[in-house]
């Protein structure tokens, strides 16, 4: 399920990176998918893993390693059958919806469901701080998109007079080659940040699959051994600021996590140890996105999540080419769709090379800032809010049907995959 729910990311989002390339006619479409899939290897590999695990933080801990050490079923029945169900709706129907919210969506469902089951305050169960965190990436993008690439498009139109730059592809005849050029360069660039921000989401969604199944082998890194003393060190140094700002009582689990670190006794397994760190690691969150606290006690929480992360925060070669390929083979298989709403239906009038380079141009540098600073955002929202502001730029204006059903996908995504995926949690837990 976690490499089908790969696979119809590149449906969505690996295609907006090759869709003006193809439709301009500058790349034959296998060449052009081959090309972005390396290129989206290539930055899942030196892109980090900061965004996937933006992701993982959503979750809260006993969900991904229960405490009885089961394998997390619940947890990942309710997040791939959710996103991929609603995933797979949306192409079918050739709108080009956003596989991040899909999963966030799911992952927000799945928090509440569990503070629905153990009948939890919701602020207990939820980190809000993590959600906003990750949700306010997600809504600035597209307007910053649309805006950006709109002044983009300008700048391009007023310095570079190339009159094949502004004329709508024809069927079969390759553009002029610097077009074609600046094209294929855009479209390396979209690939490259898209695996360096969606390829993290895919890493942190396949890492959530095996420490889920298989706690007791992937829970903790196993490049960097447990020490079971400098963690108790380091929790212990984190025990008066989580206490001190923990005003509703919601952070108790990590102040009980400390002393089950701290005890030589307690012989606790990888996956127990792992939602200890876990625990600690949202009561220092919470702490370093206290207005309350000093800026020397923001520093402070800041630099022990630091330390804490390394023993839990992690991904295999492995992981990171699989994420790559299950990408690429779904783009080779369903860009066709994509591609020509995005050629077509948003505009009025059919993409021209100058709004596509104008749109990738943006969406590179937008994504690859996010990859950098470990904030999800989504490659088709910027994408398709960038030709968006570029046929507007153009005077040649939008297409509002098209734009309504985007629109109405971006606003029911979230509400419909948190609904359906807190109740799927609730009901197999």
């Amino acid at each position: 399920m976690s490499g089908r729910l790969q696979f119809a990311n590149g449906f969505h989002d690996t295609a907006n990176a090759v869709a003006t390339v193809i439709y301009t006619n500058s790349l034959k479409p296998r060449v052009a998918v081959v090309w972005s899939g390396l290129m989206n290897l290539l930055g899942v590999i030196l892109g980090g893993i900061s965004v996937a695990y933006a992701l993982v933080e959503l979750l809260p801990p006993d969900v991904l390693t229960p405490p009885n050490g089961n394998p997390a079923v619940p947890m990942l029945v309710a997040l791939f059958g959710t996103a991929l169900a609603w995933n797979l709706l949306t192409w079918w129907f050739g709108i080009p919806n956003s596989s991040s919210h899909c999963t966030i969506g799911a992952l927000i469902g799945i928090a509440i469901g569990d503070s629905f089951l153990h009948a939890r305050a919701l602020g207990h169960s939820v980190d809000w701080s993590q959600i906003w965190k990750v949700l306010r990436a997600l809504f600035i993008s597209p307007p910053l998109g649309f805006f950006l690439a709109l002044l983009a498009y300008l700048a391009i139109r007023y310095t570079v007079r190339l009159p094949a730059l502004y004329t709508p592809p024809k069927p079969g005849e390759k553009p002029h080659p610097v077009v074609r050029g600046l094209l294929i360069l855009t479209c390396t660039s979209v690939s490259f940040s898209h695996g360096s921000n969606d390829g993290q989401k895919s890493i942190g969604l396949i890492m959530l699959t095996i420490i889920g199944l298989m706690p007791a082998t992937f829970a903790t890194n196993p490049d960097h051994p447990i020490n079971r003393t400098e963690l108790a060190s380091i929790a212990n140094t984190a025990r008066p600021l989580i206490a001190q700002y923990d005003r509703y009582s919601f952070r108790k689990d990590a102040l009980t996590s400390i002393d089950q670190l701290a005890d030589p006794s307690n012989k606790a397994s990888a996956a127990e140890i792992r939602g200890d760190l876990y625990e600690i690691l949202s009561g220092v969150r919470d702490v370093a996105a206290n207005p309350a606290a000093s800026q020397d006690e923001k520093n402070t929480a800041t630099k022990l999540a630091k330390q804490l992360r390394p023993s839990v925060e992690y991904a295999p070669l492995w992981v990171r080419i699989l994420s790559a390929l299950c990408l690429g083979i779904g783009t080779m298989v369903g860009y066709r769709r994509i591609v020509q709403t995005l050629g077509e239906g948003i505009g009025k009038q059919h993409l021209t090379p100058a709004q596509g380079a104008a749109s990738e141009i943006v969406g590179a540098g937008l994504i690859a800032t996010a990859g950098y600073t470990g904030l999800p955002v989504s490659t088709t929202h910027i994408i398709t809010s960038g030709v968006a502001g570029t046929m507007v730029a153009a005077g040649t204006g939008v297409n509002m049907r098209t734009l309504r059903k985007i629109g109405l996908a971006w606003i029911t995504t979230l509400p419909v995959t948190i609904t359906i995926s807190a109740i799927v949690f609730y009901i197999l837990a």
